[in-house]
């Protein structure tokens, strides 16, 4: 099959595009929002092919992977007149959690017959109001990095982009007490206006120097509040990285008890954090816990199965 996708989340992509089929990625001049095509930080295999709007008007599509509104649009201009739901499949990924008031949660794809909505979590899913639209859960898939944990370094590692726009959201307001008792490594995109004492950051690494990096700080730090479960989590979950989070969203259910500390307490994750630091033993027996969870859970042959059965059902 011919799927068009965006270049929208790269860890997620990178496991999608994994897959038998031909991705198709749409690129535009500057490599903008519109078209960013294919990924320059992690390793994609050729049938991920980047394709321009003017090629695309002839190019066979067999489903539209959507994961924003403005997707559908641009399909709707850039498919030479095939129209987006009736001449081409569309499935809507959703990764985000919902935000706002619980009863103004309406998905944009709600009540939609020539739609079919996947969820990434079952948190999504609880909470988004899909209205009439056909809707699962597809839980993430991530390629196994192998297991690197080294755990030499007594610091946190924490991987979020964009933390001071995204604020609360990402737990980016708790990071400078934490780094009061252990000093916290920041890893993604964005992260340079991050200034706090006890806080580094790394900006925008390749994904193999990224984990590479993240192996050696001793424990893993997810302060997240309000999101899908984030794919760099159940990264550092494979690496053999003990994990010490609030247990907000998914994070309960993804990582288990011997795998580290998951509270809402904030005192009760600095201790989490401190204590793990401290202990380098327990620290990797935490994080195998972590590691055999994670792909247990989140096998990239069980998500490319389960999506290889959406696409040939949305394209009968």
């Amino acid at each position: 099959m011919n799927i068009l996708i965006w270049h929208v989340h790269g860890s997620w992509t990178t496991a999608f595009v994994q897959g038998r089929h031909s991705y198709l990625l749409p690129v535009v001049p500057g490599r903008g929002p519109e078209g960013r095509g294919r990924a320059r930080t992690w390793d994609w295999p050729d049938s991920a092919v980047e394709i321009t709007p003017p090629e695309l008007a002839d190019h066979p599509v067999d489903a539209i992977v959507v994961q924003r509104p403005e997707d559908e649009d641009l399909a709707g201009k850039w498919l030479g007149g095939r129209r987006p739901g009736t001449d081409v499949p569309i499935i809507w990924l959703e990764h985000n959690a919902p935000q706002g008031r619980i009863n103004d949660m309406r998905h944009p794809a709600a009540d939609r017959k020539d739609v079919a909505i996947v969820h990434v979590t079952p948190t999504n899913a609880l909470f988004w109001d899909c209205g009439s639209t056909s809707s699962r859960v597809i839980q993430h898939g991530v390629i196994d990095p192998g297991y690197r944990y080294t755990g030499d370094l007594p610091r946190a590692g924490v991987a979020v982009n964009e933390p001071v726009r995204r604020g609360r959201v990402t737990g980016t307001d708790l990071l400078p007490q934490l780094a009061r008792s252990v000093p916290l490594d920041v890893f993604g995109m964005g992260v340079e206006s991050l200034v706090a004492p006890g806080v580094t950051v790394h900006e925008d690494l390749p994904q193999d120097e990224l984990h590479e990096q993240l192996a050696r700080r001793r424990v893993y730090l997810h302060p997240y509040r309000w999101t899908s479960l984030g794919l760099a989590l159940v990264e550092a979950m494979m690496l053999g990285m003990p994990v010490v989070g609030l247990a907000t969203t998914e994070v309960p259910h993804a990582v288990p008890p011997d795998a580290g500390i998951i509270t809402n307490d904030v005192e009760r994750l600095r201790r989490g954090l401190v204590e793990l630091a401290a202990d380098p033993a327990r620290a990797a027996a935490c994080g195998r816990a972590a590691r055999a969870a994670a792909i247990e859970r989140f096998a990239v042959g069980r998500f490319l199965a389960e999506w290889d059965d959406l696409l040939a059902e949305v394209a009968r």
